[in-house]
């Protein structure tokens, strides 16, 4: 019965945990997979966010906080969908919740934007430490700053969802 269910619903990183190599894991995973999924998708924004800024300021030589701006739009846009998708599930289905959330989600990362940006203006324009360094320890602070902001805020369960959820014992 578990089976059937959960196959109905499992994601590609469900199916993945399926196959035989991984299956000691799937307990884990099970019990983890919203901290986890973060920690994914979170690496991969980091990467967008990092690899975009390097394009901007390195090869087109852009100022460092107009590169950082650029390479936010590109990173929150990836963060929301993947967020939306695979970490949080949301279940906003109406155009109007939609935006709702995507609303509240980029205005939250307009917060941890103004955050990375004040560190870099300072750490980098101002003390004139090298930026891939300072980027790399900004990023870190905005990924805890930003599961934060989507746990409790953005993508925040409704009571009876959060009783389904634990009723699984």
């Amino acid at each position: 019965m578990n089976n059937e269910k959960s196959s109905k619903t499992d994601d590609i990183f469900d199916r993945i945990m399926h196959l035989r190599p991984l299956r000691f894991l799937e307990p884990f995973y099970r019990k983890n997979k919203e901290v986890l999924m973060y920690l994914f998708f979170g690496a991969l924004t980091t990467l967008v966010s990092i690899v975009t800024f390097w394009l901007f300021g390195t090869v087109l030589g852009m100022h460092e906080l107009l590169a950082n701006v650029l390479s936010w739009v590109f990173a929150v846009t990836f963060a929301y969908l993947t967020n939306r998708v695979w970490v949080f599930e949301s279940k906003a289905s109406t155009s109007q919740e939609v935006l709702r959330e995507a609303a509240g989600f980029f205005a939250g990362r307009l917060l941890t934007l103004g955050f990375e940006t004040a560190v870099l203006a300072v750490f980098v324009t101002w003390l004139g430490l090298p930026e891939m360094p300072v980027k790399i320890l900004a990023t870190i602070g905005v990924l805890v700053l930003n599961y934060l902001i989507s746990k409790l805020f953005v993508f925040r369960k409704n009571e009876e969802e959060e009783e389904n959820g634990s009723s699984k014992r």
